[in-house]
């Protein structure tokens, strides 16, 4: 059974991840808390650039609840079609919209249980929500960060429930609002899931994966800078 990290090495392991990515952001594109919400509600299951494309037109004229309702699901289902299950992620994205305006007046909640109420939106969605509009110490935990905390052991878990509060506890708190940004970049660009850059992998002596590859892949794989995300200052919700 792999050796748990110690406290040191779990600093050692963040302060890493700091040094490489100062300043660590989403790659989802949004203009505010909505369109925030949005984004990472469609962003299941589809990439962070699919969604970028089919947004980036839709958010510079539908950017509040009011205007997405106004909208309406066909035309949005239109206009997101590129995305996976664009159907059901309409529906969804209407009908947050309208609860919105009728129980928050038209502001996204500050609040998981408020957030995860919504349709379309689960624990995960409402940590992005709470950690990127709000600045709260969330961690989301997605297919990238189960894989990295597993095959590291930086914290182990059967289900991304159990990785998430494993890493509550872990995380030294001065990580803990930019952890899952620096996590989900480092299993979707260096411990990625078929073959694991290792032999280029800062924290490959801390790791504790058994299988480490020894050569890079003939052929690296592509790998596209995040494009800066488009953001404005938020207003803080009533």
């Amino acid at each position: 059974m792999p050796k748990p990290f110690s406290k040191a090495e779990v600093e050692e392991f963040f302060a890493r991840l700091k040094k490489q990515t100062p300043a660590p952001k989403t790659e989802l594109q949004f203009v505010n808390a909505f369109s925030l919400l949005v984004a990472v509600v469609l962003s299941a299951q589809a990439t962070d650039k699919g969604v970028n494309k089919a947004t980036a037109p839709l958010f510079k004229t539908v950017d509040t609840p009011e205007k997405m309702v106004a909208l309406g699901e066909a035309q949005l289902a239109e206009a997101i079609k590129t995305i996976g299950l664009y159907r059901t992620k309409a529906k969804n994205v209407i009908a947050l919209s309208k609860i919105l305006i009728e129980r928050h007046g038209g502001a996204v909640p500050k609040d998981r249980q408020a957030l995860e109420a919504l349709p379309g939106v689960g624990r995960k969605t409402a940590n992005v929500v709470l950690n990127v509009a709000f600045g709260e110490p969330t961690i989301a935990v997605d297919t990238h960060i189960f894989r990295v905390c597993n095959r590291t052991n930086l914290a182990p878990g059967r289900n991304v429930l159990e990785v998430e509060l494993k890493l509550e506890k872990v995380v030294p708190d001065h990580y803990k609002s930019n952890a899952h940004h620096w996590l989900i970049l480092h299993g979707r660009y260096t411990c990625v899931a078929r073959k694991p850059l290792c032999p280029t992998c800062t924290l490959s002596d801390l790791c504790r994966f058994k299988d480490k590859t020894r050569q890079m892949p003939l052929q690296k794989p592509r790998i596209s800078l995040p494009e800066k995300p488009k953001t404005v200052r938020l207003r803080k919700a009533t």
